[in-house]
C-alpha cells in the first residue's frame, strides 16, 4: 500500500509542488495585502460587530496606535511624546488604545496632551493580554477600571465617556461585544497590519501601509514594547507614511470622524 502511494506521488509530483507553491503564494499575497473580502469572511470568528474599515469615497484614513503610553520614564526619549510630534509636524490625527496600568504619574500628562492636539483616546483595557481569554466579569471589571483611569489622565470632565474598545489580543466573541455595547462602547479592530509587533523592519511596515491604503482604511501600529522599539518603529514608519499620504491626498483623521464620513455618504447616497 505505502509503495503504491510513492508511486502515485512520484508520478504526480510536479502537480503537487504546483498546488504546493501556489498555495504558499496566495497565503502570501493575502497576508501582504490583507483584502477587505477577507476580513469581512472572517470577522465573525475573529470580533463579531467590530469596525474593521468604511465603506467611503472621502480620501480619509483613520490611523490607530494600540499599546501605549510609554511608561518606561525615558524623559524626551519617551516613544509616546516622539509620536506625538510627529503627528503634529504632519498635521495628522490618530486614535490611542491606551493600556490604563501604563499610565504613570511621569506620562500621565501625555494623556491630556493627546486631547489638547485633538486626538482621540479608546480603550485598550487594563493589561497587554488577550482579552478573549477572560471570563465576563473580569473583562467587565476591566473595562470600567481601564476607562475610568483614562479619563482622570486625560482630566475629562466628570461624565465623559469613552467610545472606541479595542479587545487585547484583536480578538473578541460575542458575550465581550454585548457588554461594550451596554457600556456605550463599539468595537474597533482594522484593516491594515502591518506586522509591526513581529517584524523588526519600518521599511516593511512603511511599504505595506502604502501599497494597500484605500479611503476607509483604519490602519493598525503601536507603541512602547520591549525597550520602546514597536514606538520607535511607529515614529519612523509614519514618517515615511504621512508626508505621501497627504502627497496622494488623504487626510488622517480619529476613528470617530471616519465612522461619521461612513453615515454621510450613506445618507448622500439615499
Amino acid at each position: 500500500m505505502l509503495s503504491r502511494y510513492l508511486r502515485v506521488l512520484r508520478r504526480h509530483r510536479f502537480w503537487i509542488l504546483f498546488l504546493a507553491i501556489s498555495l504558499l503564494a496566495s497565503t502570501a499575497v493575502i497576508l501582504w495585502m490583507q483584502p477587505r473580502w477577507v476580513i469581512d469572511n472572517l470577522s465573525e470568528a475573529i470580533c463579531p460587530d467590530a469596525l474593521y474599515s468604511v465603506q467611503t469615497d472621502q480620501p480619509l484614513v483613520a490611523l490607530t496606535v494600540d499599546d501605549g503610553p510609554d511608561d518606561q520614564h525615558r524623559g524626551a526619549a519617551n516613544t509616546t511624546q516622539k509620536i506625538l510630534d510627529v503627528l503634529a509636524q504632519h498635521q495628522a490625527k490618530a486614535t490611542f488604545f491606551l493600556i490604563s496600568s501604563r499610565i504613570s504619574a511621569q506620562n500621565r500628562e501625555l494623556i491630556a496632551q493627546m486631547v489638547r492636539q485633538g486626538h482621540e483616546l479608546g480603550n485598550h483595557l487594563t493589561m497587554d493580554e488577550p482579552s478573549i481569554n477572560l471570563p465576563l466579569p473580569q473583562f467587565t471589571a476591566a473595562l470600567k477600571q481601564a476607562e475610568q483611569e483614562i479619563l482622570a489622565a486625560a482630566q475629562v470632565p466628570q461624565g465623559g465617556s469613552l467610545r472606541w474598545l479595542r479587545p487585547g489580543g484583536g480578538r473578541c466573541n460575542r458575550g465581550m461585544t454585548k457588554i461594550a455595547n451596554q457600556q456605550g462602547y463599539r468595537m474597533a479592530l482594522g484593516s491594515l497590519w502591518p506586522y509591526d509587533t513581529s517584524l523588526p523592519s519600518s521599511a516593511f511596515s512603511t511599504q505595506q501601509i502604502l501599497a494597500n491604503v484605500q479611503p476607509g482604511s483604519i490602519i493598525v501600529l503601536h507603541d512602547h514594547g520591549p525597550q520602546g522599539e514597536w514606538g520607535d518603529r511607529t515614529v519612523a514608519t509614519l514618517s515615511q507614511v504621512l508626508p505621501e499620504l497627504k502627497r496622494r491626498g488623504y487626510t488622517l483623521v480619529t476613528l470617530t470622524e471616519l465612522s461619521q464620513a461612513l453615515t454621510i455618504d450613506q445618507f448622500s447616497a439615499k
